[in-house]
């Protein structure tokens, strides 16, 4: 009897969520600016791009949205997104022109639209449904300007299959002629989404002409690989997770609160793990599910309460006495010493765990999939668990990275990584 009842629920709650009315959304002008209205009622996003962490960490963090950048998993996202109060601005199939699309080919055009306008079918009555994102930076190395008279016609089209959602479409620069140019072409938009990361700073004079309509900002975090110092051979130097933190506070307090109002509200990305350069430099969270301190900062901006337990903090990593504007070069097979100083808020005892792996070689652009990268075996003596170790530099000259990952034991973790070359060969 009790599956049978258990059965009958789950029955019913899928039916409810497969044929519950579609929340409407709105954009509108007031005092002077714009903002969401869901329901009829003013609705700030305070959104993750969600990567492969359950979206309930969102909603436990503060947060009362996410986007996706595809429909992969539309309707696994908006059920468990509508479960625990959060909306979803969902990702259609728009393809890129740095991916071989061509927006002069009728043929490729015609899939395309029928592609979104299915997709738009399916989902456009979900209640969890916030926004239409219409392709992700088809700005980017793009050299035909038709891709934004299209991506007008897919939001027309959408508007007349699904009159409750309003549509976007994101751009990869905070640039005034971009921003023209899809405001000129598709001005049938309901707002623009921008997407940045150190370029953030450039919002005090942007906001001169992006007030001119809403925008959304879908998408920021650290200081990006391409915006950063390198060593002398070309390897970007991350931010420690301590350093991004306060890095995420102040782009949030600086750079995104002063213009909500134009603004309707904002994405921080990634919220999961992925390769990007290195697999830390734009994951909020660790590969296995530990928070780390910008997740703390999201939850403090989205809430105004700090969390009861928060990641731990360290000072700039160091190898062979030096941090890594240094460009670190070590000699094939020779010993050394890296150190972090590594201190936890809550008094929590910290596990160190070192990593070593070759330098990342990739070359793609807009977060294109990249390899994950392997460790490099027999590097430490021991098991490298403490906040100093004793480490053989690799037996091979080139490019590597040194990792150290530090753990509280309770889901929190810090981490910081330092570049350094080899050079001679192993005696």
């Amino acid at each position: 009897m009790i599956r049978v009842y258990l059965t009958l629920c789950i029955a019913t709650l899928s039916a409810v969520t497969s044929h519950a009315d579609p929340v409407p959304v709105d954009v509108v002008a007031v005092d002077g600016g714009y903002t969401l209205l869901r329901n009829g009622r003013p609705y700030l996003v305070k959104g993750a791009g969600l990567g492969d962490i359950d979206v309930t960490t969102v909603a436990a963090r503060g947060g009362n949205s996410v986007r996706t950048w595809g429909i992969e998993h539309a309707q696994t996202t908006l059920d468990a997104a509508h479960r625990h109060g959060l909306t979803v601005s969902l990702g259609l199939p728009v393809a890129a022109e740095r991916f071989g699309f061509d927006y002069d080919d009728p043929e490729s055009i015609a899939e395309q639209r029928q592609n979104v306008l299915d997709a738009v079918a399916s989902y456009k009555d979900h209640p969890a449904l916030l926004a239409w994102i219409i392709g992700n930076e088809l700005d980017m190395r793009f050299t035909n300007p038709r891709v934004y008279n299209e991506v007008n016609e897919l939001s027309r089209l959408i508007h007349d299959l699904d009159p409750n959602h309003p549509t976007t479409t994101t751009i990869s620069a905070i640039e005034e002629d971009v921003v023209e140019l899809v405001r000129e072409r598709a001005p049938d938009l309901d707002f623009i989404s921008l997407q940045a990361y150190g370029a953030l700073a450039l919002m005090p004079k942007a906001i001169r002409y992006l007030r001119a309509g809403p925008f959304m900002i879908t998408e920021w975090g650290p200081l990006g690989h391409w915006e950063v110092g390198k060593t002398r051979w070309g390897a970007p130097i991350e931010q420690d997770s301590t350093e991004k933190g306060r890095h995420y506070l102040t782009s949030y307090k600086t750079f995104i609160e002063p213009f909500l109002g134009p603004g309707l509200g904002s994405y921080v990305f990634l919220w999961g793990q992925k390769q990007e350069r290195t697999h830390t430099w734009f994951s909020l969270f660790t590969e296995d599910g530990e928070s780390t301190a910008a997740v703390d900062v999201m939850q403090f901006v989205w809430t105004g309460r700090a969390p009861a337990n928060q990641a731990p903090a360290l000072e700039p990593l160091r190898l062979a006495r030096r941090p890594a504007t240094d460009s670190v070069r070590l000699a094939a097979g020779r010993r050394y010493t890296a150190k972090v100083e590594a201190m936890d808020p809550d008094g929590d005892t910290l596990v160190f765990r070192w990593h070593v792996k070759p330098e990342s070689t990739e070359t793609v652009v807009g977060g294109d999939p990249e390899a994950r990268i392997t460790d490099v075996d027999g590097v430490f003596d021991g098991d490298a668990t403490g906040a100093e170790v004793e480490l053989t530099a690799p037996g091979s000259p080139g490019a590597y990275r040194l990792y150290v990952m530090v753990y509280d034991g309770q889901s929190h973790a810090a981490h910081a990584n330092i570049p350094f070359r080899v050079f001679g060969k192993k005696r």
